[in-house]
């Protein structure tokens, strides 16, 4: 038997069943060129635009910072967002492999291609039309260049409803080239965690381009851990975590890794992170994974809900 039933066939057998179907019930439609358009401009605007709360951060940063050349640094980054956003062009060279994070509606159909096509047309007329650079190769080791900064990388959760939600956060490779995993034993606990947070940050120095965003993940597997981290940078800086255990634990991360004096693009200086994001999951009874994914001063994300 076809589990499968059209929109047309469904309201029919419904409406010999039960009557007519009820409106709210139809399922949304939505056509892969709105999708592309939509990618298309989020990518271009998430380049051109730093958001307000990473803004509000830097001057923040500016007002606690004591180092002489940290101020400078701070000034320069500031001014150079403003530029950018009235300009209308990349407020950093390396405009990111552009990463994806999708809420799909249960209710929603893509018509005329798959949403990962949809999306990887956004992308391609995106990164063409506002003139970002290219960065990604077709393959790591024989590094061809794609010349349209495709594929993207895609991540989908469905959600009740009808909506479409997208987010687009361009990651440069300076900084995600400082992200690591590590699989804690259930030993080392929180402090275990703690410790290996802030050491991975002193590891990375300069290299992620700072102040930083700090995104850590805590618990689940080897992949998902490294996935938490990642999409705990979404998070507008300044906002906590729920529960207040990780919270506070944000607020000692920032606290601790302020403290080592990195500073500014690593010349040293009070503000070495704007934030610290930490998501969770459960884990094995056996395992503690921990991961650090690390965002440089340009922490681009836009959305859209479709």
């Amino acid at each position: 038997m076809d589990l499968y039933l059209s929109e047309q066939n469904h309201g029919a057998a419904h409406s010999r069943l039960n009557g007519p179907i009820p409106r709210e019930q139809v399922m949304r439609e939505i056509a892969a060129p709105i999708i592309s358009e939509a990618v298309a401009q989020l990518c271009i605007d998430a380049n051109y635009h730093l958001g307000e709360d990473v803004l509000t951060a830097l001057k923040e940063g500016l007002a606690k910072e004591e180092s002489p050349t940290g101020r400078a640094i701070l000034e320069q980054i500031i001014e150079n967002a403003g530029i950018a956003r009235q300009g209308e062009f990349p407020m950093c060279q390396d405009t990111g492999f552009a990463i994806f994070f999708v809420e799909l509606g249960q209710e929603v159909i893509i018509t005329g291609k798959t949403l990962e096509e949809a999306i990887t047309e956004g992308v391609r007329k995106g990164y063409g039309e506002g003139f970002l650079r290219k960065s990604i190769v077709s393959d790591p080791l024989q590094r061809v260049n794609t010349k349209d900064n495709t594929p993207p990388v895609i991540w989908i959760e469905t959600k009740p409803g009808k909506d479409l939600k997208i987010t687009v956060a361009p990651k440069g490779g300076g900084s995600e080239n400082m992200s690591e995993v590590a699989m804690l034993t259930p030993s080392d606990g929180a402090e275990g965690v703690k410790n290996f947070v802030v050491d991975k940050v002193r590891r990375a120095g300069s290299n992620p381009c700072p102040p930083i965003v700090v995104g850590v993940g805590i618990g689940g597997t080897f992949e998902k851990v490294a996935w938490l981290a990642k999409k705990s940078l979404l998070r507008p800086v300044g906002d906590r975590h729920p529960d207040p255990f990780y919270a506070a634990m944000e607020l000692e991360l920032l606290d601790r890794i302020n403290k080592l004096g990195i500073g500014p693009q690593g010349l040293g200086g009070r503000v070495t992170a704007l934030d610290v994001h930490v998501e969770v999951f459960p884990c094995h009874i056996a395992s503690l994974p921990a991961s650090v994914n690390i965002q440089c001063h340009a922490a681009r994300h836009k959305s859209i809900v479709i």
